[in-house]
């Protein structure tokens, strides 16, 4: 009997473009044919509550933050409707539902952000007082810490809709994600990002994350054929720095993991202040050793030990 798995995805561009690289890594490593697509890795299209609420900020407290991508997507995997949900690792919570786990994660495309601003590719090309829109509390305080004299309004929606928003003028810039822009083949938009030191990016930005019931056999067999190691041993870091600090979309975080030659690893990691004016920063290269994942992790968690206790009450606003 030929085994088949229902694939949860949120409807937008990019999300289904990522549904379908996962159906066709499943394809491959379980031997299926195009034939068999639709038939053994169905699409379940959800509309979720991020999808649905376009006029507030995903920190606002009824909007639900990182889960607001990801709420109906886990309700399917609980009720059985599907077997696995493909999210953008960056939009997953790091606590998720009881009975839930993030059992594979795909290859990391580029994690870098790219500016949409007209001709401008670097912040300080923007003219002054420019209005930058963007939801992402990081990416404003980002920009705020390099240029004070922005105006940030928000802005969301997919990237087509952002896109058409800037022409519009309804802001002079905003931020899209290298490697959304690259899944989506609008290459051309992506060539010239902006550099991680002058704009780190979220924890997991680029990668692919898939979830599923824990002690469903039968769908771990299968991912484990196209789980992505260095891919998750970057996500491990980065989301253990997200998790100390409580991350979520209220909170300015960025972090970055670069694997290396001989079994080495870079960590990078911040957290900002909304406003952009203060700054806690770690840069650390360790040795991974014979548990590469779990060391990761525990790297990124020290950092944001550490970061929380320099800080003091300086981070109470991750909690307000």
């Amino acid at each position: 009997m030929q085994t088949s798995f229902a694939i949860a995805t949120r409807g937008s561009p990019l999300a289904l473009a990522q549904a379908r690289m996962t159906q066709t890594l499943l394809m491959h490593a379980l031997g299926a044919d195009e034939s068999e697509r639709e038939t053994r890795f169905p699409l379940r299209v959800m509309k979720t509550t991020g999808d649905r609420i376009q006029d507030r900020l995903l920190a606002d407290a009824d909007v639900g933050g990182k889960g607001a991508f990801t709420k109906e997507l886990e309700e399917a995997l609980l009720r059985g409707d599907a077997d696995l949900a493909v999210h953008s690792l960056k939009d997953l919570p790091t606590r998720l539902p009881d009975g839930l786990h993030l059992a594979a994660v795909l290859e990391r495309e580029d994690p870098r952000d790219v500016l949409i601003a007209g001709g401008a590719t670097r912040l300080a090309e923007l003219k002054e007082g420019a209005v930058l829109g963007t939801a992402s509390l990081r990416r404003a305080a980002q920009a705020l810490a390099r240029r004070p004299d922005l105006t940030v309004v928000p802005l969301r929606g997919n990237v087509d809709t952002r896109l058409r928003k800037i022409k519009a003028g309804e802001a002079d810039a905003t931020f899209l994600a290298a490697a959304g822009l690259r899944r989506l083949n609008m290459m051309h938009l992506a060539e010239d990002p902006l550099p991680t030191d002058e704009m780190l990016p979220a924890a997991a930005q680029g990668i692919v994350g898939i979830e599923t019931r824990q002690g469903d056999s039968r769908v771990a067999e299968a991912l484990a054929l196209i789980d992505h190691e260095a891919s998750a041993i970057a996500g491990a870091a980065e989301r253990g720095f997200l998790d100390t600090l409580d991350g979520s979309c209220r909170t300015p975080v960025a972090a970055l993991a670069e694997l290396q030659d001989g079994g080495r690893m870079r960590l990078r990691a911040e957290a900002i202040t909304p406003d952009g004016k203060r700054a806690w920063r770690r840069d650390e290269t360790i040795d991974l050793g014979g548990e590469p994942r779990q060391t990761a992790q525990a790297l990124g968690e020290r950092f944001g030990r550490e970061i929380r206790d320099e800080a003091g009450g300086a981070l109470d606003w991750l909690h307000e």
